[in-house]
């Protein structure tokens, strides 16, 4: 029912190649509970994964241990989720404290900033000082957005800090899908969240017009010390009146999804920023979903859906910067899609064309939570081509399908594995009731037998906890 695709951040050359910049700093989990209980979420770390990292374990300890059962209202679930949020905050800086003492001690002994003095220049003391501040400086910076799906009683609940986003999508009878993103990114061109701040006394105009604040959009954040605890030295926060980047989170819910059918997206901010730096912002939430559904409607598992998804932004992104329509696109970041079927068929494996190829485009009425008109959106019919499915590098994350045994962990690793060469055949008025094979007429268009070259999922067991989880 559940798949991710995740791709690692990217700087391109002049020649257009693209190297990782850092190492990858998003997270995801997927679990399921007792009492069909079904927990989702996407991190995106920044400064480092250690935020990213802890909040994905400590909500699931927060969440899934016993604290929700099927008796619980909407105000209980609400409760809970901030609850947790609340704990996952104090018991991250709970683990940096010693680090951040020590660092206080030491900051006396840092050299002023106008004093010109190289490293080599100061005595062995004060180099080991000023070596062990910047220890410390990398093991308490960093922090990470977060958002959070909660299904329950076959309800869905979303928790958001930040910039991350999710989408419903509803597909209806005659094969339309509806799509209302759940919530706005805590950002700095969000009116709530300007006038929250204007109310701490920041000046929320300067807050638009600089964008950020302390490197990063957002906010609200998970971690990061120096605007929880040091915002009075940030020249954009200075004059708040008390803490003005917080990690509470923006509750929705509950949306019912009983007879519902579609799917639900979850997905890091470095991958709605790589579509909007490739196509603009207008349609990102339409794009994303004719992505997914065309995906959905050709690959035979959720993960390999998801995967198609990221190469598929990723060569968009890269399209861009090369063809010179979007020179500023020089880089993007982690991207994560995590995608959780709801009762949404998958492709039958006899009748899947081969992954890639020529787009055809169909018109699917789209709509949102603020408007009820309905636009005209390109639905990309992917045909087969030549080429290998490229998978990038993923985060370990819990499946909810299949059965560990109590105690035990699931992790995917992805490796390449080619099948048989098979004749894929694409077709342009719909699919064949039959399965084609290589003794079928193959039409004067079709001049290649494709290779499928699918995502083979390998389960390593780890121990994580004495509950049973799917």
């Amino acid at each position: 029912m559940c798949g991710v695709g995740t791709a690692p951040n990217c700087v391109y050359g002049p020649d257009g190649k693209g190297t990782q910049s850092h190492p990858m700093e998003d997270g995801h989990l997927r679990l399921r509970g007792e009492d069909g209980c079904f927990l989702y979420g996407v991190f995106n770390g920044y400064d480092g994964s250690r935020v990213a990292n802890f909040a994905a374990q400590c909500l699931t300890a927060e969440l899934l241990l016993g604290q929700l059962n099927s008796s619980h209202t909407d105000g209980d679930v609400r409760r809970i989720l901030t609850q947790a949020f609340d704990v996952v905050e104090k018991s991250y800086f709970e683990t940096i404290d010693d680090a951040l003492a020590e660092k206080a001690h030491l900051s006396p002994y840092t050299l002023p900033h106008n004093e010109n003095v190289g490293f080599h220049q100061l005595t062995p003391q004060s180099q080991k000082v000023q070596e062990r501040l910047k220890e410390l400086e990398q093991e308490v910076s960093g922090g990470a957005t977060a958002v959070v799906a909660l299904i329950l009683n076959n309800k869905l609940y979303v928790a958001n800090v930040g910039t991350n986003r999710v989408l419903l999508c509803k597909s209806s009878s005659d094969g339309q899908n509806q799509v209302q993103q759940i919530g706005r990114p805590h950002s700095t061109d969000n009116e709530e969240e300007l006038q929250r701040l204007a109310a701490l006394g920041v000046d929320s105009a300067r807050v638009r017009q600089v964008g950020q604040i302390a490197g990063q959009s957002s906010t609200r954040r998970l971690g990061d010390y120096r605007v929880k605890f040091n915002y009075n030295e940030i020249e954009l926060l200075s004059s708040a009146k008390t803490k003005p980047i917080i990690s509470e989170p923006e509750i929705h819910g509950s949306h019912s999804l009983d007879g519902l059918t579609g799917f639900l997206l979850l997905m890091s901010e470095g991958l709605i920023n790589a579509l909007e730096s490739a196509h603009g912002p207008e349609q990102v939430n339409q794009e994303i979903v004719a992505m997914v559904a065309a995906e959905l409607a050709q690959q035979t598992s959720l993960e390999a859906a998801a995967q198609s998804v990221v190469e598929r932004v990723k060569r968009l992104h890269h399209d861009a910067y090369v063809s010179g329509r979007q020179r500023e696109a020089y880089r993007h970041e982690d991207m994560t899609i995590l995608i959780r079927t709801l009762n949404y068929p998958l492709a039958d494996g006899a009748l899947t064309p081969t992954q890639g190829g020529r787009i055809y485009p169909v018109s699917v009425p789209y709509s949102n939570s603020q408007s009820t008109s309905k636009t005209s959106v390109t639905l990309s019919l992917v045909m087969p081509s030549q080429g290998t499915l490229t998978n990038g590098t993923s985060t370990a994350s819990t499946l909810e399908e299949g059965t560990p045994t109590p105690g035990q962990h699931l992790h995917i690793v992805r490796n390449q594995s080619c099948c048989r060469p098979a004749i894929q055949l694409p077709w342009p008025c719909g699919r064949p009731t039959v399965t084609p094979s290589p003794s079928d007429v193959i039409p004067a268009w079709l001049t290649a037998i494709y290779l499928t070259v699918p995502v083979c999922i390998h389960e390593h067991i780890n121990d994580f906890s004495q509950k049973k989880i799917k």
